[in-house]
């Protein structure tokens, strides 16, 4: 039999080091179990247990379910900290994903040095996850589910409930008479998971009950795979990637066992904030590896976009468009470019005599580099600097009377040098991708 909650936290807290602990405590049933199973234990409180709660400001009881979670924590004499978080969709993703990824990064900006963020991740949660992911063509790792530990910002997350069913929980919920939040969208049959956890698990516990005990087993040994396999592709990653640019080597990548080439590619993505591809999206990339020399094949899915370029993979967040007619005057205080760059003096205190006129690339533009003989075509000087093609469409170009005296920092007139040597100071270009 599986220890009742409180058992069974009592002895998952007593095997892990005396860190601060905070819950992410949403309002609803399961997280509610846990924060109040955890509030009962003196080991618990005495690690300076708090709550964090995100609203999302998606539903128009965001408002109201977050001085909930406040009044709930009160009751029990323990700090919540609300987190409003701005859900952003423009990167392509789908509504779920763009929350998640919204939830976790107000986490990892909160969590202290040392802390452990517990979430309330069941058995029956982790075996959706598992069957989505094998919807979604994944690997070990994917199909290993969800991790009860990994890191997260300055700490660790953890899930000390994985073990324990969605029934053990509620059961906690119902005996204590807790109040909790019913988020409607949990019934939304449309969203992928509650589709799996609302009429498909459950024909399939019906026709196989050990089902859920089966998908959790191949879990395990998933996870025990990807393990294995770790202790292969990380030694690659880290002889293939470029932490200067943060590009990978694709022919070396390609000629990895596809045992190590994906795992390795997700590990990549993951690092770079960005989310891994479906298994078609995968079998793009690698068909797009055999372009001819000179083509820049672009793979973009919700997220994401993967390059190819002078033998490299490069990934990038979805790049906004770009106004080609964007332009602006500038002294050298710090300005945001259009595709989220930044261009800034290197003495941030310092200005120049006269105001630039900042514009980006519009076609045949030309630049007398100081120090050379030849007047050189932009074009040119981007191909010579092995400027990446995307970056160019949003590279600073700087006016001063109408003649172009810097292309951002790498290429300075002479009468460029002679502005910029006023202010003491040279300009800095940071690029949004």
């Amino acid at each position: 039999m599986t220890p009742a909650l409180l058992e069974h936290l009592a002895a998952a807290l007593a095997g892990t080091p005396a860190v601060p602990l905070c819950v992410a405590f949403s309002g609803g049933p399961d997280s509610t179990a846990l924060l109040h199973a955890l509030t009962q234990l003196p080991m618990a409180r005495e690690r300076g247990l708090r709550a964090l709660h995100v609203d999302h400001g998606l539903n128009a009881d965001s408002h109201a379910w977050a001085e909930h979670c406040q009044r709930l924590c009160a009751s029990l004499d323990m700090p919540c900290a609300v987190l409003r978080v701005q859900v952003e969709t423009h990167r392509g993703e789908g509504l779920e994903a763009a929350a998640r990824r919204a939830r976790y990064a107000a986490f990892e900006q909160n969590l202290g040095e040392g802390e452990w963020l517990l979430l309330a991740h069941h058995r029956d949660d982790q075996a959706e996850t598992v069957l989505l992911k094998l919807l979604r063509g994944a690997g070990p790792e994917g199909l290993g589910g969800m991790r009860e530990r990994r890191a997260l910002g300055k700490g660790q997350l953890w899930r000390p409930v994985l073990a324990l069913s969605r029934a053990q929980l509620r059961a906690h919920v119902e005996a204590h008479g807790l109040p909790c939040i019913d988020d409607p969208s949990n019934a939304d049959a449309r969203l992928s998971r509650n589709y799996l956890r609302h009429d498909i698990l459950p024909r399939l516990v019906a026709h196989w009950p050990q089902a859920t005990d089966s998908i959790l087993h191949s879990a395990t040994l998933s996870q025990a795979a990807a393990d294995t396999l770790r202790a292969q592709w990380l030694p690659a990653f880290t002889r293939l990637h470029d932490a200067g640019n943060g590009s990978l080597a694709m022919p070396d990548w390609l000629a990895l066992p596809p045992a190590l080439r994906e795992p390795l590619l997700d590990h990549w993505l993951h690092r770079r904030g960005l989310p891994a591809p479906t298994a078609a999206q995968r079998q793009q990339i690698e068909r797009q590896c055999q372009a001819r020399p000179g083509r820049t094949p672009c793979i973009s899915w919700a997220g994401a976009e993967l390059r190819i370029w002078k033998a490299r993979l490069w990934a990038l967040p979805p790049q906004p468009p770009i106004d080609p007619a964007w332009h602006c005057e500038w002294r050298g205080e710090p300005l945001v470019l259009p595709d989220g760059g930044l261009l800034r003096l290197s003495d941030p205190a310092a200005r120049l005599p006269e105001p630039l006129h900042v514009r980006l690339r519009r076609g045949g533009e030309h630049l007398k580099p100081a120090g050379d003989a030849h007047t050189r075509e932009l074009r040119d000087l981007f191909q010579q600097g092995e400027l990446p093609p995307w970056q160019r469409l949003a590279c600073p170009l700087l006016y001063a009377d109408g003649e172009l005296v810097a292309v951002a920092d790498r290429w300075l007139s002479a009468r460029g040098e002679a502005l910029f040597s006023v202010a003491a100071s040279r300009p800095e270009w940071r690029p949004g991708a």
